[in-house]
């Protein structure tokens, strides 16, 4: 498949580079991810924001698992491939949906895609009215650091439950909460915050996180390795 994408950033150079993939409502303009992208340029990481294909050809039903999984990897290879790096420096995450799915391909259990860490920005713990099934059982299967950015009225991922389900992470977790945001991450007008300040917020919050992982990023380049812990 041809892939839909854009590109920010350096194209050689970087030590690590972020994917970025879309929710089911949204495709690679979406806010959030274009303010990561953003920052992370800034910052001189490259990233690449893509379509799912059902997406890139104008349907509102998002692919079966297999083709958005597909769809990820191919991305990642992108990424690596534009920015010079090897699978291991890549960052895999995306919003709500995106983040699921990238978070799928690293715990696959018969072919898990190398990654430098998850970042997932909204993850959807479960499906709207349906807490019972929580989308948590590959967690386990995870051993690469996780940032979790969530709303604080994510009504697909309660505070409580989210947390819970993040222990049975193998890799190092950090959790970043936005206060009183939704699942767009829209917060309610006491908290004196605008739309645009949450997703600073969420762009600050990636890059300095992404950015932390730097020296595990060089020692994956050069085939060493060390157990990764997370800063205070």
């Amino acid at each position: 498949m041809t892939l839909a994408t854009d590109f920010r950033g350096p194209r050689r150079g970087a030590d690590r580079g972020v994917l970025l993939a879309p929710g089911a409502g949204a495709d690679r303009a979406a806010p959030a991810l274009v303010a990561v992208a953003d920052a992370l340029a800034d910052a001189g990481i490259p990233s690449l924001r893509f379509d799912f294909p059902y997406r890139a050809a104008g349907r509102k039903a998002p692919d079966r698992p297999p083709v958005l999984e597909a769809t990820t990897r191919e991305g990642a290879a992108e990424l690596c491939r534009r920015a010079d790096l090897e699978p291991a420096q890549v960052v895999l995450g995306g919003r709500s949906m995106g983040g699921r799915i990238a978070s799928l391909v690293v715990a696959d259990p018969d072919d898990p895609q190398p990654a430098l860490g998850l970042l997932l920005l909204g993850y959807p713990l479960h499906a709207m009215g349906k807490p019972e099934r929580r989308r948590d059982d590959h967690f386990a299967r995870i051993h690469c650091p996780v940032l979790f950015v969530s709303g604080t009225r994510d009504s697909l991922a309660p505070k409580p439950a989210l947390t819970r389900s993040a222990k049975k992470v193998r890799g190092p977790v950090t959790s970043h909460w936005l206060d009183t945001a939704d699942h767009g991450f829209r917060p309610l007008k006491r908290s004196g915050r605008s739309i645009d300040d949450v997703l600073a917020d969420v762009a600050e919050t990636s890059v300095t996180w992404v950015a932390s992982l730097g020296r595990s990023a060089r020692r994956a380049a050069s085939g060493t390795s060390e157990r990764r812990v997370n800063l205070p």
